[in-house]
């Protein structure tokens, strides 16, 4: 059997998160560079690999934007990507998995679930073969040396330790 290659089709993907904002509200972000293949004998079994571009991090607000590029928190001059790698995806239910991998920012590996929803694959006007999924997880942003916060007066801090990602994705079947 021979090995398929899926690749990210950023036009139609989203890779983004939220975190609470003054423990009251979330502030939505999203990366705009990013490479994402799965590659191997079939979907369900083939590992994943992305790479993100952390300086195309984008919560529309420049300043904020640019503390979140700073060695604050992402430090984008040492650490100008972060990364996924699959170990495993297990069926939890339909359409329904879990997939484990090893997440790198800052240079940072530790394992993550995240949890995966096929959405299925179809074939577009042009005759492309398309696989979407929907990503969702929850990490804490201290694990990965994210540490930057401010006290707030009444309690509590600025930032939530909790990150949600939240990401839609498309991928086409590369033709050999």
């Amino acid at each position: 059997m021979s090995t398929t290659k899926w690749v990210i089709d950023p036009s139609h993907s989203e890779i983004g998160f939220k975190v609470k904002h003054l423990m009251i509200s979330n502030v939505k972000g999203a990366f705009t560079n990013y490479e994402a293949t799965i590659e191997g004998k079939d979907i369900f079994s083939s590992p994943v690999t992305v790479k993100i571009e952390t300086a195309s991090i984008s919560t529309n607000n420049a300043d904020r934007d640019t503390h979140l590029k700073s060695a604050d928190f992402f430090d984008v001059e040492n650490h100008e990507s972060m990364t996924f790698k699959s170990k495993s995806l297990a069926k939890v239910d339909d359409d329904e998995y879990k997939l484990t991998g090893i997440l790198t920012i800052k240079g940072i590996s530790k394992d993550v679930v995240l949890d995966v929803e096929y959405g299925g694959t179809n074939t577009d006007p042009w005759g492309n073969e398309k696989l979407a999924l929907e990503i969702t997880g929850k990490i804490n942003r201290k694990d990965w040396g994210l540490n930057w916060n401010a006290a707030l007066e009444t309690g509590g801090v600025l930032v939530a330790d909790e990150v949600k990602i939240a990401a839609e994705v498309q991928f086409t079947k590369q033709v050999s």
